[in-house]
């Protein structure tokens, strides 16, 4: 862990007192004459300086640590990312015949496949009758089959002797990024 170095400047009486000696060989030697010392600094030595390197060394660490988080936040959030939508499937087999296959394009295409699809019956018209129910009393719909997941599309059907089934759909997932 980093510990803070307060730096303190060397302090003296006379800031650019110098006393001039003049040498034998005609040039002139300058000598500092600081007068009395008022405080004295902070040592520039290897311990402080190595001190500095690592307090970088460590906030470069942890920048990075903190990038790495919010990419994984980003990527998990991503995956949560959803697409709804509705499809009406048909069918004009006979029971136990079903031919209700429909391919559902979406919208905002997925980087990767391993989306889930989760889907609900939201209306059935009854075989034969015509008559469209909110719910589905007889499980005239059967099951929801999701197949065939795409980038761009999944296909889905259902198994029942439904006329025709209006389905809702949320995709979740597929969004991650690189």
């Amino acid at each position: 862990m980093y510990i803070f170095t307060k730096w303190l400047d060397r302090a003296t009486q006379y800031v650019n007192r110098y006393k001039k000696t003049d040498n034998a060989d005609g040039t002139v030697t300058l000598d500092k004459v600081p007068g009395e010392v008022l405080q004295e600094g902070t040592p520039q030595n290897a311990a402080h300086f190595n001190a500095l390197e690592m307090g970088v060394l460590e906030n470069s660490l942890l920048v990075a640590e903190a990038l790495r988080i919010t990419h994984e936040q980003q990527r998990q959030a991503a995956a949560l990312e959803g697409e709804t939508g509705e499809v009406v499937l048909t069918n004009s087999g006979k029971y136990p015949y079903n031919n209700s296959l429909q391919t559902v394009a979406l919208a905002q295409k997925r980087t990767t496949t391993g989306y889930t699809v989760e889907a609900r019956v939201k209306s059935v018209v009854m075989p034969g009758s015509g008559v469209t129910t909110q719910n589905d009393p007889a499980g005239v719909a059967g099951h929801l089959i999701v197949t065939d997941k795409l980038l761009n599309g999944f296909k889905i059907q259902y198994t029942g002797s439904a006329a025709s089934v209006t389905v809702e759909w949320i995709v979740r997932g597929g969004m991650e990024r690189g």
